[in-house]
């Protein structure tokens, strides 16, 4: 009824049937398993009402859900971990066992959702800016360049005769560049020393 192909091996169909409606695959060299792939055979379709969930024991750990095939769905690729196992492939690898047990659909679904939610609470949960946090970068930006104004325009002088263009007397100020240079200078240290009175000033 059900064959499984681990990636770079022969398909198996040598399937072990070990209690009502329970089969089992043995995984030999599971250490070197990355890929398996777990399918029906097409012979034998589930009942109405029926699926199949699939589990992986490892040696020395408890059962482990990777999914679940169904009439729908009738072949599912799993990713493993190899979590027991030697780097020496000289050594005979540990056996695994590969699970399927046909269980009535509705339980199924229930068990891959509880999966689902449990991986879920294990992601951390991207942090996004909140209203307050853009509120204050935004009253930030405007004390900074208010600082800017008020410390710029405190060196505005009229142009005269000697500036060129304008000439004298011409409805305009003038702000020497180096203004800017020192106001920058000025501002870097007070928010190295203390950030928070740096933008309050």
């Amino acid at each position: 009824m059900f064959g499984c192909i681990v990636a770079g091996r022969l398909v198996q169909t040598n399937l072990q049937q070990v209690d009502v409606n329970k089969y089992v695959f043995e995984l030999p060299e599971a250490q070197t398993i990355n890929h398996i792939v777990v399918f029906l055979l097409g012979t034998n379709p589930f009942e109405p009402g029926y699926a199949a969930t699939v589990h992986l024991l490892w040696p020395n750990k408890s059962w482990q859900l990777l999914g679940m095939l169904s009439n729908d769905k009738p072949s599912a690729i799993f990713r493993l971990k190899a979590t027991s196992g030697s780097e020496n492939t000289d050594m005979v690898g540990p056996t695994a066992e590969l699970g399927i047990s046909i269980e009535p659909i509705q339980a199924i679904e229930q068990q891959i959702q509880q999966q689902q939610q449990q991986q879920n609470a294990l992601v951390p949960a991207v942090q996004q800016p909140s209203p307050v946090s853009l509120q204050s970068a935004k009253q930030i930006a405007e004390r900074t360049l208010q600082n800017l104004y008020d410390y710029a325009t405190s060196f505005a002088t009229k142009p005269d005769a000697s500036m060129g263009m304008f000439g004298s007397g011409a409805p305009v100020q003038v702000l020497p560049v180096k203004v800017f240079e020192d106001w920058y200078t000025s501002f870097l240290r007070k928010l190295q020393r203390d950030p928070a009175t740096a933008m309050q000033n």
